[in-house]
């Protein structure tokens, strides 16, 4: 009655398996997540299927515990999620080691399976596997964008809000339960709404969550710079507890590639966009994602994107390389054109750049009280973050133990920091990722 569920791919993915956790607790499980040693009866992957490391990362990780089940140190192996919702027949095919296999969607289904049942009263309740502090409130599923590369609205189908009062009601569960940061996500935030109430809704829900009794921040992620919806600037300017942070994958600013890329958007209205949030929200910090290599992408637009870089100084940027997916337009329509050493060296060269900003940034930080979530405690360090990270992504502020002087003193009389609690710090020290702080 022991199982390890093993969860890949993005933290909707970690929500999807906190609530399956949930229901197989309240049938009698006993659970581990993303366990060191493998000891279950039964193993359960919840893949991801985005690109092409995603999905060699969820293969792997079905393999080795397909060698498990073969040797019988496994008695029944289950795999789910984007892979599967995707590739299904042909992994039944290739891995009959495999006992089940199941969609993003489908687990009520993986449930009855096991001999056991859906309990729709837990449909809002979850096993986190944050830190108790914090918790992803996932509040759509799918998407209708039509991004050339993009293989995501094949595995989730079309924009589906949840219902802002279920929404909420979770949050407020969430909050009861101890956690003090609520983390946005969806595959696009922008549109949250839109197909229940054709209006967008996203401000009204910030400002519905920021009422809630014991939260201290709420992050949003993964919004998309076309319809951007203004009026939640307004929600982030204002209200304390909303944090000064937005996630906002642009790809690239060149018009051949936002054309090619099927984004909806203009380099001038990305420009005219990122100076309105800057200008209304001071202080915001912007995460954004960015992608070389997609077809056609020429040398010019990738000096283009590298200016772009320069100019706009993102507090938080990742890149990656395009990765050519199956049944996506870009698949149909464009050859991959760009070797793979070349995209590689435009990575490089991009993530060069963005480290010296980033060490800037962080520099200027130096000096500064800032308020901050202790999140772990390791040997040396307590380590948290400000309102401007969100977790495993961003940087972390790292809080030497043991310090000399009467703040040792006063540790010596028993105070200690505590995991969740938020602390005034001040910034002693900056990496390029990282910041360094002393609680005084």
């Amino acid at each position: 009655m022991k199982i390890d569920l093993i969860t890949l791919g993005c933290s909707k993915n970690l929500v999807d398996s906190e609530k399956l956790m949930r229901q197989l607790e309240a049938n009698g499980y006993e659970v581990e997540h993303d366990p060191s040693q493998a000891t279950g009866d039964i193993a359960i992957i919840n893949t991801c299927g985005f690109i092409g490391d995603a999905k060699k990362e969820s293969i792997d990780m079905i393999l080795d515990f397909a060698e498990r089940r073969k040797s019988g140190r496994l008695k029944q192996l289950i795999v789910m999620g984007c892979l599967s919702q995707r590739y299904r027949k042909e992994l039944e095919e290739e891995l009959p080691e495999v006992d089940r296999f199941y969609g993003k969607f489908d687990y009520m289904e993986m449930l009855k399976d096991l001999g056991k049942v859906y309990r729709s009263d837990l449909a809002l309740e979850r096993e986190l596997t944050t830190p108790k502090h914090y918790a992803y409130v996932k509040i759509a599923e799918g998407c209708n964008r039509t991004c050339s590369y993009c293989a995501i609205p094949l595995i989730t189908g079309p924009y589906r809000s949840r219902e802002m009062e279920e929404v909420v009601q979770e949050a407020k569960r969430l909050t009861e339960s101890g956690v003090k940061e609520l983390q946005l996500i969806a595959q696009d935030l922008t549109y949250y709404g839109q197909d229940l109430y054709h209006t967008p809704k996203l401000a009204e829900l910030v400002s519905r969550l920021s009422d809630l009794s014991g939260v201290e921040w709420i992050r949003l992620h993964y919004a998309y710079p076309t319809h951007f919806p203004m009026d939640v600037l307004k929600e982030m300017r204002e209200r304390e507890n909303v944090c000064k942070y937005l996630d906002i994958a642009l790809q690239h600013i060149s018009d051949n590639m936002l054309t090619k890329m099927r984004r909806n958007i203009t380099k001038r209205q990305t420009l005219d966009l990122l100076d309105r949030i800057r200008e209304e929200v001071p202080g915001i910090h912007l995460r954004t994602t960015l992608m070389v290599g997609h077809p056609g992408e020429t040398e010019s637009d990738f000096e283009e994107l590298e200016d772009f870089v320069r100019q706009q100084r993102f507090e938080r940027m990742g890149a990656f390389c395009y990765s050519h997916e199956e049944e996506t337009w870009s698949a149909k329509h464009y050859e991959d054109d760009i070797p793979l050493e070349e995209k590689q060296r435009r990575l490089d060269r991009l993530m060069k750049i963005q480290e010296g900003i980033s060490a800037e940034i962080n520099e200027q930080k130096v000096g500064r009280m800032m308020r901050v979530v202790i999140d772990r405690e390791e040997e040396d360090f307590y380590v948290g973050r400000t309102q401007y990270d969100s977790p495993e992504v961003d940087p972390e502020v790292l809080i030497q133990k043991g310090e000399r002087g009467e703040r040792e003193e006063r540790r010596d009389r028993g105070a200690k920091m505590e995991i969740g609690g938020f602390y005034e710090v001040r910034i002693t020290g900056a990496e390029p990722y990282d910041l360094y702080g002393s609680w005084e």
